[in-house]
Order: C-alpha cells, then structure tokens, then sequence
C-alpha cells in the first residue's frame, strides 16, 4: 500500500506502557505552553527535550521505518501537532518535501510517522490523503492565510480520511498530498509526528536544527548530533 498509494496505517506501534509514557510526556508538555500560545506549533521538541528520543528510536519504531526505507535511517524531525476542541487549526493539501527542499535533498525520500496521541476522527480533524499523489511533484501556490502560507489544489472527491484509534499510526511519504480539516468538535486530536530518512539523502544547512544517526550508518557525509 506504501508503495502504490503513498501511505499506510498500523493498529500499534508502541508497547502500551511505553506509548502511555508517551501521551503523560505530551499532557504535560501541553500543560507548560505559554499563555496564548497554540498548540499546533509544538514542532522540533525533541531540540530542546532530549527524553523524547526514548520513543524516536524505539525499536519497534525503527524497524517500522527500516521495512520502508532500508536499514540505514537518520532521524530528520519531529512534531506535537494537537488541534483543540473546538478551534483547531486547519492544515492546507501540500507536501511536505515541498517545504523541505531547501534542507534535505531528495526531500522527497523521507517519511512521517504520525503517532495518534488522540483518536483521530472525520469529526475531529483527521489527516486526509490525496492516494498516488507521491508519484510526482504538485505546485504550490501563496496564501497568507494558509498554516504554511502556501498551499496546493487537489481533488477532494480523491481524498481519503485516516481515521486512527488511540495508539494506532499512519506512514506516509514526504511526496504525499495531504492536509486536515479544522477540529469544530468537542474531542482534542492530537499526533506525534516522527520524520525519518534513510542516510542517502543529504542534510544541506543546519543552525540549530540537527539530524542523528538512528540506525545503521551514513552513505553520504553528513555530520549527525550525538544522540543525548
């Protein structure tokens, strides 16, 4: 299915104990955010939290990404992405290599883990996918209203609800279209998304963004942060 639609889904990915740490370390990260401060913007914590990496290279994850990308994996970013009930941000169609051009290369040859912290539901603003949209790239067009301000037009009679349970997860490629609706719901929906390449692809500029060697080794000299 990843190879012909761009996605797939998974009912587990975490042992229960270790994906239960995983919501509490959320919960209580949501609970420190600044007053004012949106909750879909939690992007790189794992920057300035080391103890997230005890779930980025878990190996049950790891061997998620090494059945889609090969032994060889760094560990590229990653990302709370919590809509709260009732006001919760909208994601326009894009794809993420489009947004990833300029600091890895081919973007295009990384994946997303997203992790459902929260069941994620048609009501509550579920990811939704374009399937077969990773075979080529799409244009983008500006929009200042956008949550990247840019965006790109698509089909939505083609798209496709990832509707996941607590626990569960999808796998999809940074070619993939996709996008969310706004959460007008009474439920939270929140996701970790975990962004992984394999070592082929080249790390073109850091300042304080950082890759690290998750497993196996590097084919093409880029310099990884020691794993803290």
């Amino acid at each position: 299915m990843f190879q012909t639609d761009g996605y797939e889904t998974h009912d587990r990915l975490l042992t229960s104990a270790k994906f239960e740490a995983l919501a509490s370390f959320f919960e209580r990260k949501l609970a420190a955010l600044p007053a004012g401060e949106r909750p879909e913007h939690m992007d790189v914590p794992h920057l300035t939290d080391p103890a997230l990496f005890e779930w980025l290279l878990d190996a049950d994850v790891l061997d998620l990404v090494e059945s889609l990308i090969g032994p060889d994996i760094a560990l590229f970013s990653s990302h709370f992405i919590c809509k709260p009930a009732g006001d919760g941000k909208p994601v326009p169609w894009h794809q993420d290599a489009h947004f990833w051009r300029d600091t890895i290369s081919p973007a295009g040859d990384a994946i997303t883990v997203w992790l459902a912290i929260d069941p994620s539901t048609t009501e509550n603003g579920c990811l939704r996918v374009i399937p077969g949209s990773h075979l080529a790239p799409v244009e983008h067009q500006g929009n200042a209203d956008s949550f990247f301000n840019q965006e790109t037009s698509v089909d939505e009679s083609r798209a496709v609800d990832v509707e996941l349970e607590r626990g569960a997860c999808s796998v999809h490629s940074a070619m993939l279209v996709h996008g969310s609706p706004p959460n007008r719901s009474s439920l939270r929906r929140c996701g970790y998304t975990m962004r992984y390449m394999p070592t082929t692809v080249r790390f073109l500029k850091g300042g304080s963004h950082k890759i690290y060697l998750a497993r196996g080794r590097d084919h093409v000299g880029n310099t990884y942060a020691p794993v803290p």
